[in-house]
């Protein structure tokens, strides 16, 4: 009778009749095939999350689409003080406010202002955020020094809501 003799690999596994590398990688087809209790989503419970979803998104959409203008708005105001800021430094260099004739282009370019800083005070003239210009009166109607305002979302003078214009002399009420 033969007998088998074992031999020894690399790794010091001891291999015999076929080896351990046979044993590993060569199985039957019914030892790889998946559990047939197999988790997962049947149609229907797909079908009812989809619905949540969109309840939820009819919901929660009317809420989101109306930040945006909140911002343009919020922006807005930001910028005017910005500028706010922007003319104070500009007084305090060259003793006055920028002309109405002058404009906010003053912060931007000198006008012939003694005094004015070599760098100017804003980088450009500013716009809102619905791209008009805003608009500048020196000496003011309802302050003594300017007139900041912004005319909202429609460029109009007036309007309510959305429309509704932003002045320098108001902001916590606009």
């Amino acid at each position: 009778m033969k007998t088998q003799q074992s031999r020894r690999s690399n790794c010091g596994w001891r291999m015999a009749d076929g080896g351990l590398v046979s044993r590993l990688f060569f199985h039957p087809p019914s030892e790889i095939r998946p559990p047939k209790s197999v988790a997962g989503f049947t149609l229907v419970e797909m079908m009812i999350v989809v619905v949540i979803l969109g309840v939820l998104a009819t919901m929660v959409m009317p809420k989101i689409l109306d930040k945006p203008e909140q911002a343009r708005r919020t922006k807005t105001k930001a910028d005017i003080r910005s500028i706010q800021s922007a003319l104070a430094l500009f007084k305090t260099d060259t003793g006055r406010f920028p002309t109405t004739a002058e404009g906010l282009q003053a912060l931007v370019a000198n006008p012939g202002a003694r005094g004015y800083s070599q760098n100017g005070y804003l980088e450009r003239v500013p716009t809102d955020p619905w791209g008009n210009r805003f608009i500048y009166l020196s000496p003011g109607v309802h302050t003594p020094d300017y007139d900041l305002v912004s005319y909202g979302k429609d460029g109009e003078q007036g309007g309510t809501g959305d429309n509704a214009d932003i002045e320098s002399w108001n902001l916590e009420g606009s």
